[in-house]
């Protein structure tokens, strides 16, 4: 009788048993083919979907900085085609990963959410010229590499998502109790968010994941019973696919909230990687306690899709270090820095104008060494 550890190997013979005869279970035999199709097209749509999205960031940052060439700082970014045609790409994008998870498992198709960040630093590198580093090569081989692993050892399950199935998983002590903890930590953290007014990184981006568990499972629900809808019955009479539907927009709602506070307080390359480590996190979690993706699943098979999870998060992180710093338009000089200076204003160099600085009243004067002042 086999072991655990027999079990381990078995699943992992499976997974690499390529065009074995007979049964066919291997990765490019026709039955596995078969039982896999949805998965395959989930993740190929995943990966379309994330690429599709880098496109449409770099789209319209080119736009921004067109606007900044030709001095247009005034000029919304609604007004510019090419900002609109972004916009279009990121909701096709977005429209990609929505039908991926009707098609596959939420553990392989969160995690993918890396290529856009890789996808976008290449496309940066490649057409808006910015400098390729050793640390963008590190982490996109991280991230493809951990991609790699996620979508050989992610859970194979194959299950329909009926408005039945979701009503039963709704109900479930499993997701009772998850969701129960979940919301005590929310209003913790929104407690110190509000009263206390407490706004580190780790506490906006906390609440941003925790939002985005409930918006993965009820994409995962609509997206399947959409897609249960179209292949098999019809499930949109059911009265949760429209509890799963006010449940997807109100969280994504609140998400960008957070989100969007949290990037006026913190810079993009602070927050991207974690977030992005936070929300997978958040949604591997939902996957496994909503719809049980991991029941069954052998536990060595287990560890190297987790450890692909880690070289992924690693790639984005390498990718994003020091990446798009923020600058000041211009520097301010502390006189009072410099040897022999009494005065501590801080002066603000004018690239426009003819004189050196203005004061801080505003004034663009100096004074003579006798105390009056003098027009530059």
């Amino acid at each position: 009788m086999a072991g655990p550890g027999g079990a381990a190997l078995d699943e992992l013979s499976r997974n690499f048993t390529y065009g074995a005869p007979g049964a066919g279970n291997g990765s490019l035999s026709g039955a596995w083919y078969r039982r896999n199709q949805f998965h395959l097209y989930g993740v190929l749509l995943a990966v379309l979907g994330n690429l599709v999205i880098s496109i449409s960031l770099n789209i319209q940052k080119y736009s921004h900085l067109q606007a900044a060439a030709r001095q247009e700082h005034a000029r919304p970014p609604v007004r510019s085609a090419l900002w609109w045609g972004g916009a279009l790409l990121m909701a096709l994008g977005e429209a990609g990963n929505f039908a991926a998870y009707g098609l596959a498992p939420v553990t392989l198709v969160a995690p993918l959410g890396c290529m856009s960040v890789t996808g976008s630093a290449f496309i940066s590198v490649m057409f808006l010229k910015e400098n390729l580093r050793a640390s963008d090569v590190l982490g996109m081989t991280l991230a493809f590499a951990g991609s790699y692993l996620l979508v050989n050892f992610a859970p194979n399950i194959s299950q329909a998502i009926s408005g039945r199935t979701v009503k039963n998983y709704f109900v479930g002590w499993q997701f009772l109790v998850y969701v129960i903890s979940e919301i005590l930590i929310f209003c913790v953290l929104l407690y110190f968010y509000k009263r206390k007014g407490m706004t580190h990184i780790a506490i906006l981006l906390t609440l941003v994941a925790l939002l985005a568990s409930l918006t993965v499972i009820s994409v995962k629900a609509v997206s399947g019973m959409i897609t249960f809808s179209v292949t098999d019955k019809i499930q949109l009479t059911y009265p949760i696919f429209y509890i799963m539907l006010i449940i997807m927009i109100a969280s994504c709602a609140f998400q960008v909230k957070f989100l969007s506070q949290a990037t006026k307080l913190y810079s993009t390359v602070a927050v991207v990687p974690v977030n992005h480590i936070l929300f997978t996190t958040s949604a591997i979690i939902a996957g496994i306690i909503f719809y049980k993706e991991f029941l069954g699943a052998a536990f060595l098979a287990m560890f190297i899709y987790f450890f692909g999870c880690s070289l992924s998060f690693l790639g984005v992180f390498l990718v994003t270090r020091h990446r798009g710093k923020e600058h000041l338009p211009q520097s301010y000089i502390d006189l009072g820095t410099i040897p022999g200076k009494q005065t501590l204003d801080k002066i603000q160099p004018d690239s426009n104008g003819l004189s050196r600085g203005t004061l801080p009243d505003g004034s663009d004067s100096t004074k003579s060494p006798s105390g009056e002042k003098k027009e530059v």
